[in-house]
C-alpha cells in the first residue's frame, strides 16, 4: 500500500480471498482436505463478492442485508479454518493462524459497519 493512500476494504477482501485460496492449495489431498477446501473457497471468496454488491445497494436496508451476508460468510470461513487447524489438515499452521487473524479483523470491521449503518438507518 502506498503512503497516504486511503485503505480500500474491497482490495483487502480480494487479498483475503486470494489468501484463502492459497490456504486451500496447501491442504492435504485427502477426502476431508478436499471437502473442506471446496467449502472454504466458497465462503472465503464470498465476502469480497457480496461487499461489491453492497456498494451498489438499492437502499440502506439492502446495503445492511448484503453486509450481513458478507459477515455470515466470514464467520463460516473462521469455522472452516478452525476445523483445518484442529484436525489438522495442513502442515502450515502459520498460514492458518495468519488467515484466522485476518478473518477476525474483517469480522470486527463488518460488525461495526453494520452497526453504524443500522444506527444511521434509524435516524433517517
Amino acid at each position: 500500500m502506498t503512503e497516504g493512500k486511503k485503505y480500500d476494504l474491497e482490495d483487502r477482501l480480494v487479498s483475503f480471498a486470494i489468501t484463502v485460496m492459497e490456504v486451500c492449495e496447501n491442504l492435504y489431498n485427502t477426502r476431508a482436505g478436499n471437502h473442506i477446501s471446496g467449502q472454504l473457497i466458497r465462503c472465503g471468496s464470498a465476502p469480497a463478492l457480496n461487499y461489491a454488491e453492497a456498494q451498489s445497494a438499492e437502499s440502506r436496508a439492502d446495503f445492511i442485508h448484503k453486509m450481513k451476508i458478507s459477515l455470515k460468510e466470514l464467520r463460516e470461513t473462521r469455522t472452516c479454518l478452525k476445523i483445518i487447524q484442529k484436525k489438522p489438515l495442513s502442515d502450515n499452521n502459520n498460514m492458518i493462524l495468519s488467515c484466522l487473524n485476518e478473518t477476525e479483523q474483517l469480522i470486527s470491521i463488518f460488525v461495526k459497519s453494520i452497526s453504524t449503518a443500522q444506527t444511521n438507518n434509524l435516524k433517517k
